[in-house]
């Protein structure tokens, strides 16, 4: 695994809930974060191959208080009761038919966020589905390219209930070259599904495929 781009300690620390820790260590699972390094960035978070992912990641957040907006299907947000309950948690309304205004939307709302000091992280699943694809959306390395925000990479491992958010990078917009650091901090990592994860690299990728780094 690689080091993270930024110095510790991070800047911006959180207040986590107990009785969320307390659960997340009795369901089996290992968590380690550390903070953020800047007020502002996008997380990716690796692999989504299952519902239960969720379940996980809702009891890991507020294990560790930490707030941030995800995207997800604006017909989610149509469900009376859950649709509420997934804006309170953060979630934006995305229509999967427009990604590129999707992106400009929220590189938007990031240059707002900067100029005014505020706080915003989005968190992403770049798979964008549980069943297997033969790659990555690109709506988060598109955002975070620019948005010029850090991009957080969250181990997300069933095989050995790890939940680790320590990697931060830069990116340089140089896909092959970004790419190779993302797969080598997700390296050996394992979904409730395995066979479900993407291979890491972009779906509308300008790698060429002999040099696309694959899980």
């Amino acid at each position: 695994m690689t080091s993270s781009a930024f110095a510790r300690p991070f800047p911006v620390q959180f207040k986590g809930n107990r009785f969320a820790a307390w659960l997340l260590k009795r369901m089996g699972w290992t968590l380690r974060f550390h903070g953020l390094p800047t007020l502002q960035g996008v997380i990716a978070v690796y692999p989504h191959t299952s519902n239960w992912d969720f379940v996980v990641l809702v009891i890991a957040k507020w294990s560790i208080g930490i707030h941030v907006k995800f995207w997800a299907k604006a017909t989610l947000f149509d469900i009376p009761v859950f649709g509420p309950w997934l804006r309170w948690l953060g979630g934006l309304a995305v229509d999967r038919i427009s990604p590129k205004g999707t992106v400009v939307q929220t590189v938007a709302e990031f240059d707002k966020a900067r100029a005014h000091g505020q706080y915003m992280w989005l968190a992403l699943a770049p798979e964008g589905t549980r069943k297997l694809i033969p790659g990555w959306r690109s709506g988060f390395y598109r955002t975070a390219c620019q948005a010029k925000v850090p991009l957080g990479l969250v181990r997300f491992d069933w095989a050995r209930k790890e939940i680790l958010i320590e990697e931060f990078i830069e990116l340089s917009g140089d896909e092959a070259q970004d790419f190779a650091r993302i797969a080598r901090v997700y390296e050996g990592v394992r979904g409730f599904k395995s066979g479900n994860a993407a291979p890491i690299r972009l779906l509308d990728s300008h790698i060429p495929r002999d040099e696309t780094i694959v899980k």
